[in-house]
């Protein structure tokens, strides 16, 4: 059975988890804004937009809930499903990017969502999507090692399978093509996935969620208190850099959600605060700017123990 109520329930549920343990790691209260579509647009439903800037951990980060229903699925969501073309929709989600202020902590993205369609004389039509992944600027095989594995474990329950097939999935997709560069060391990807009904899907999406914070908070802790100076600031802006291509020319979400009518104030809330670019520039050999390309942007098995390198 198709019940809404019931993911709406879990998702705002997740979001506050989420943003409690976010906001007392930094110590900064987060800003809610709650927000409901006007009367007879394309898109109706509301949404709780909650960010942080200028926090002690959090340059700037923000979890947001969406709830969106619309009478017609966009042409995006329809291209390979011509049957829905024009059917009814409802779209929900929680979606979450942090980037923190210390280089040495990694910026990261979680998202979770349900996509329904309503085709007129038929039963609702479902898919589930999400994930999360990690882009550091300054890697960790500590970090990646436990990232990848809590991401394995929350995935195990539903086969032996999904894991592999979502790490490959999430390297697949975070890359930039016109770069032919990964955005960061992944973690797991899925879309459109409506395998094994309803209820699994849902299972997974919940599972998928809750591992967010025990993923992403020991490495915060870890790396928090990290020295740093400008040299790592700069570097960081300028990597920061290819988190923004990346969202603004290849990120479906995103595109859906700006060409589809969507708030583009909560949209853009994944854009980093402070971001550099630079002509053709490529790190000293050597350096640990260097490393983090020729080690550690590379596809690879993290549940495996770590290859030999060089020290930093």
């Amino acid at each position: 059975m198709t019940d809404i109520a019931a993911v709406r329930d879990r998702l705002l549920g997740l979001q506050g988890r989420i943003v409690a343990a976010l906001q007392a790691e930094d110590g900064k209260a987060f800003l809610s804004d709650a927000w409901q579509r006007p009367p007879g647009g394309a898109l109706q439903g509301d949404g709780l937009s909650q960010l942080v800037e200028e926090g002690g951990l959090l340059e700037r980060g923000g979890c947001n809930f969406s709830h969106v229903k619309g009478a017609c699925l966009p042409p995006s969501a329809t291209q390979h499903r011509s049957e829905l073309a024009g059917a009814p929709f409802e779209a929900l989600g929680v979606s979450l990017v942090m980037h923190p202020r210390n280089p040495h902590v990694p910026t990261v993205h979680m998202n979770v969502r349900l996509l329904a369609a309503f085709p007129e004389g038929r039963e609702p039509v479902t898919w589930f999507g999400g994930g999360m992944d990690l882009t550091p600027y300054y890697g960790f095989d500590e970090d990646a090692r436990h990232f990848h594995r809590v991401c394995a474990d929350a995935l195990a329950p539903f086969g032996a399978d999904k894991y592999p097939r979502f790490k490959a999935w999430c390297d697949e997709y975070f890359f930039l093509k016109h770069r032919s560069e990964p955005r960061g060391i992944g973690g797991i990807f899925f879309d459109d996935f409506n395998e094994g009904g309803f209820d699994a899907g849902l299972a997974m999406l919940r599972a998928v969620g809750d591992a967010f914070v025990p993923a992403y908070l020991p490495i915060v802790q870890r790396r928090r208190d990290t020295p740093y100076g400008e040299r790592e600031r700069d570097f960081q802006a300028y990597r920061r850099g290819r988190y923004v291509e990346f969202n603004l020319v290849w990120d479906r979400g995103t595109h859906f959600g700006l060409h589809g009518g969507g708030r583009t104030e909560s949209i853009l809330m994944s854009m980093p605060p402070i971001v550099k670019w630079r002509y053709d520039w490529h790190p000293e050999p050597g350096s640990p700017e260097a490393r983090l390309t020729e080690y550690f942007l590379q596809a690879r098995d993290w549940l495996d123990e770590p290859r030999p390198h060089a020290p930093a």
